[in-house]
Formats: C-alpha cells, structure tokens, sequence
C-alpha cells in the first residue's frame, strides 16, 4: 500500500508500522523494567569504594558491573552524604530550602545575641575589678 501503510490479512485494514513499533517498544520497555537489576546497599558500597581506589578507570569498573556511569556517580554522592543508609534509601531530608534558610537566619541572630551578651560581660567585669 501506499505512504508506508500495510494491509493485515484479517481484517483487510491498513496499519501504520509505526503502531506497531510503539507496541513493541512499550512491551520491550516493561519487560527491562521488570528484569532490571537491583543492587542492594552493600553491593552499592563494594562498587564505589572499588572506584575511590582508583585502580582502573571509572567507565571500565562501570562496564564489568553492567551500570552506566552516571548512576556510579549518583551512587558516589549519595554514599558521601550519607553513607550506607543513604544508599539504602532509608533517609528523606525532612528540612525544605525554606526552613535551612530560617534556621539560618535565626542562627545568626542568635551568635549576634551571645556575642552581645559577651561583651556585657566583659564591660561589668571591667567595671568591678576597677
């Protein structure tokens, strides 16, 4: 048929092949989704220390380990932060950029209060020994 239709032999209508390669990707993609691997936090832990010890090149400690590299790199930073329960996933940040902002702001003023308060009490010591 014409502008890349075809006929099924069925139903006598036509379908794009593209119809069925978008099925076909779908179905591909579940299928990888299911079998994908999951590293637990231990198997985590052995791979980025193996790279923090440098002895042979990231993308190729990646390849043998059938990972990319970016997720090496994400699993890198998360051990940093956070060590074994990070990569775990055991821990949410409970604060907001909103509220490290407060605490912030508020612990400045409270190192502002102290040091005035320090120097009062230096000006009343000075002022009681002379």
């Amino acid at each position: 048929m014409a502008n890349g239709t075809t006929a099924t032999k069925e139903t006598g209508t036509s379908q794009s092949p593209r119809g069925v390669i978008g099925a076909a990707d779908t179905k591909i993609r579940e299928i990888r989704r299911a079998t994908r691997r999951k590293f637990m936090a231990e198997e985590k832990i052995r791979v980025v220390i193996a790279g923090l010890k440098a002895e042979q090149p990231i993308s190729d400690l990646c390849r043998y380990e059938g990972i990319s590299s970016a997720i090496y790199y994400n699993w890198m930073k998360d051990f940093m932060e956070g060590g074994k329960a990070r990569l775990r996933g055991d821990t949410t940040r409970d604060a907001t950029k909103g509220d490290v902002e407060t605490l912030k702001r508020e612990n400045e003023r409270l190192k502002t209060l102290v040091g005035e308060q320090a120097l009062d009490i230096r000006m009343l010591k000075k002022s009681v020994v002379y």
